[in-house]
């Protein structure tokens, strides 16, 4: 058993960016961190990002335990001081790509004033934050973001206090690129951290994704999957929304989108501007002049573009082999009774709308055939000679089923009309 086990983890997609020794993991069921994660690792696949130069940082929480569950370099820090030790971390090795991981209450509560200052100093780091509206690992207390008239443990007849906008609190302190989406829009969510990794600055992704064991269940919003139907049903994306507009009500409208993408110095950069205009061309930062580490900036975006290609085109020859194998087992399968029925339809359709042939043409090839079939004999003389059974009536039906299979109800309607049916007189018995 656990050879099958370690045979599912090796082959797993996921079994070079995440840690899947420690699997499977903490989180409960319908909890969005997860997919979070998930999205968080193929953005990182896509991005082109040497895994070697990437950092992930997390704090206390449910989503802290982030960290200990991706296969890069991690740091599980105290509570409210992943951005510092982000910040540390960027500082001592320029050249690491630094992503903070964590929930709102971590990052906004007790570590509100770091990321305000984090913000207004452009650091170059990624800041991921989860809002599930309550401190889920401690008891499900009220944080920073929940809404208001939600209820917790700490504000049983509903929360009375103003929540934080964050998407506001991060532009108005210097956020160089801020968006907001929900744990069910995975791809946009992909896309997003893709972007923010591969530009300078700090950018800020939230990701609304309400605890389903504390808060959805104390406020009786249903389990995970009721969470999923309600973001459906009341995300409205507005690219560009200025980010005033973006507060949360309790169980109203979520806007969803990318609000900020702006560029300005990072504060390293900055630093560097500073110091050259004051100190002059002499001043060297860890040992390198500006034009080594533009050139050393230039060679790692030539490789990473390198990279990001390779991974494309890797999906694409994937996405082309179950293209393959989906074909062949759907010529394989035989197809059931009503997907004839819906076969024949299709061809009765076409062939009801493709154009009908000249009338002439179709009867002088029934004449045609019925003068191959038939003896040479008149048409007066077949007609004179029917007696019994075969009245005149059934000749012209016969005739008229001829020219329907060739030609269509049109023509078979113009047919009966130049052939007149005479009506067989029926004898009165004296």
């Amino acid at each position: 058993m656990s050879t099958d086990v370690a045979k599912f983890k090796d082959a797993s997609p996921m079994s070079g960016t995440l840690r899947m020794d420690r699997m499977a993991h903490i989180w409960c069921p319908g909890c969005g961190i997860g997919s979070e994660v998930n999205a968080f690792a193929e953005a990182v696949k896509r991005s082109g990002i040497d895994p070697d130069k990437l950092a992930v940082v997390s704090g206390i929480g449910c989503t802290g335990r982030v960290a200990g569950y991706v296969d890069f370099d991690s740091i599980h820090t105290t509570h409210g001081r992943a951005i510092p030790v982000a910040t540390g971390l960027k500082l001592a090795n320029p050249n690491m790509k630094v992503v903070v991981f964590s929930g709102e209450g971590d990052l906004t509560g007790i570590g509100g004033n770091h990321f305000i200052h984090a913000a207004r100093r452009n650091m170059d780091i990624v800041v991921i934050c989860n809002n599930n509206f309550t401190y889920g690992m401690t008891g499900g207390q009220v944080t920073p973001t929940t809404p208001q008239s939600a209820i917790s443990s700490t504000t049983p007849f509903g929360n009375h206090e103003y929540p934080f906008n964050l998407p506001l609190l991060a532009d108005a302190a210097g956020a160089t690129y801020v968006a907001r989406w929900t744990s069910m829009h995975s791809r946009n969510l992909i896309q997003s951290i893709e972007e923010a990794l591969s530009r300078k600055g700090f950018s800020f992704i939230e990701v609304i994704s309400p605890c389903t064991t504390l808060y959805l269940r104390r406020n009786r919003l249903g389990d995970g999957v009721d969470a999923l139907q309600f973001y459906q049903d009341s995300a409205v994306l507005k690219h560009g929304c200025d980010t005033r507009e973006a507060d949360i009500d309790f169980q109203g409208k979520i806007v969803i989108g990318k609000f900020v993408d702006k560029n300005k110095p990072t504060y390293s950069e900055a630093l560097n501007n500073r110091c050259v205009k004051v100190v002059g061309d002499d001043y060297e930062l860890y040992g390198k002049t500006v034009p080594e580490r533009e050139a050393e900036e230039k060679e790692e975006k030539a490789r990473i573009a390198a990279r990001r290609a390779a991974v494309l085109a890797e999906e694409e020859k994937l996405a082309a082999k179950e293209k393959m194998v989906v074909t062949k087992i759907s010529a394989k399968i035989p197809l059931s009774a009503s997907a004839k029925k819906a076969t024949k339809k299709v061809v009765k359709k076409a062939a009801a709308k493709a154009p009908a042939k000249p009338p002439k043409k179709a009867v002088a090839k029934v004449a045609a055939k019925a003068a191959k079939k038939t003896p040479a004999v008149t048409a007066k003389k077949a007609t004179a000679k029917t007696t019994g059974k075969v009245s005149k009536k059934a000749a012209v039906v016969a005739t008229k089923k001829a020219v329907t299979k060739a030609t269509g109800k049109a023509v078979a309607k113009k047919v009966t009309a130049k052939a007149p049916v005479k009506t067989p007189v029926k004898k009165t018995r004296k």
